[in-house]
């Protein structure tokens, strides 16, 4: 059991942030507030603070070449912990300064980047996992959402695994959010619709969804990488571009199912949240869904995606909020906090100069 006094300071180093749209900067902002109203101070380290490059391949996401002041600035908000969120160019940096100065950090692993890769280039996956095992290797503890992510971590030779679970902000997320004043339906929505949410780039599979002949609309919402070229190839789908709040939530609500074709993630809080809205989900049985699912009770599995979403939609009722009470962000921020690394203090008395 981790002991350690009260952490009171907490940096947090992430390549994504707002206005990136996506389930990271979902989870991490969440956290972060859950934080903030335990009375902890969070330091946010992210792209906006420094110069930055559009990603190769995904403009989307910024690559920050230079950080000149990061040393600095973790040395005078001198953190008691020190997490690292993600494996972008902020987070090497970090890392190295962690390293260089002997403190404990803890990692997370959001993101599924050896299949993210393998679909854009002809990397092998083996090659992508050996970087990120060299990226999380010093951490203390790295957190992963699921049970399944573990074990395929392990599988790949990843080390000190820890779980810090999901949650929904109820505020906006419930069965009856379609209903709302705040809801603003968008243009040619139809009656009867099948959504998505989401990046929209090639590794969520998309076209699994939008090549089958449904009963009803497909609506997409979010953007990136391949919506141009996906709208150009599918005109009878609606893209409504990324969406929040009220009207995110009313999509969710108003929705026969919520189909969920990615084979890469590594949970899927848009899932979650579309259960939350009473809204059964459509998805292949891989990790993510099938950690999240409980089959033909808010959701169903499936490797023909056609037929899941089918008998998914009969499912639909507003008790499937019910369904999953142990998603919340405040059990989030408890397993969180139960699991990071103290920095002993006071800092000054041990931390080495430049």
């Amino acid at each position: 059991m981790t002991t350690h006094p009260a952490i009171r300071r907490l940096t947090l180093v992430t390549d994504a942030w707002s206005p990136q749209v996506n389930g990271v900067v979902t989870t991490l902002s969440q956290l972060v507030k859950q934080l903030q109203n335990q009375g902890i101070e969070v330091d946010v380290i992210q792209p906006g603070d420094y110069p930055s490059i559009p990603l190769p391949t995904y403009k989307e996401i910024p690559w920050v070449w230079r950080a000149p002041d990061l040393a600095e600035r973790l040395r005078q908000f001198e953190p008691e912990a020190l997490h690292i969120a993600t494996e972008g160019a902020l987070g090497w940096k970090a890392r190295k300064l962690a390293k260089r100065w002997g403190w404990p950090f803890t990692t997370a692993y959001h993101t599924q980047y050896p299949q993210y890769v393998r679909a854009r280039a002809p990397i092998p996956e083996s090659w992508t996992y050996a970087l990120l095992r060299r990226f999380h290797r010093p951490a203390t503890r790295t957190f992963v959402p699921t049970a399944s992510m573990r074990e395929t971590l392990s599988r790949a030779g990843f080390s000190h695994l820890t779980h810090m679970t999901r949650g929904v902000d109820n505020r906006y997320f419930h069965p009856h959010a379609d209903r709302s004043p705040d809801y603003q339906k968008p243009p040619g929505l139809a009656e009867t619709y099948y959504l998505y949410v989401g990046r929209v780039a090639p590794e969520k599979n998309l076209r699994a969804f939008l090549d089958l002949n449904l009963p009803g609309q497909k609506v997409v919402v979010g953007d990136g990488p391949e919506r141009d070229a996906l709208e150009t190839d599918y005109p009878d789908a609606l893209f409504t571009g990324a969406q929040s709040g009220a009207n995110l939530a009313g999509l969710y609500a108003g929705a026969r199912a919520f189909v969920f074709p990615s084979l890469t993630d590594t949970f899927g809080v848009v899932n979650i949240e579309a259960i939350a809205c009473g809204t059964p989900v459509a998805a292949f049985p891989v990790t993510g869904p099938k950690d999240i699912i409980t089959p033909d009770l808010n959701g169903v599995l499936s490797s023909d995606l056609y037929t899941a979403i089918i008998d998914a939609q009969s499912l639909k009722h507003p008790d499937l909020a019910k369904t999953i009470p142990e998603y919340t962000w405040r059990g989030a921020s408890r397993q969180f906090l139960h699991n990071l690394a103290y920095i002993p203090q006071p800092m000054t008395q041990w931390m080495p100069q430049d």
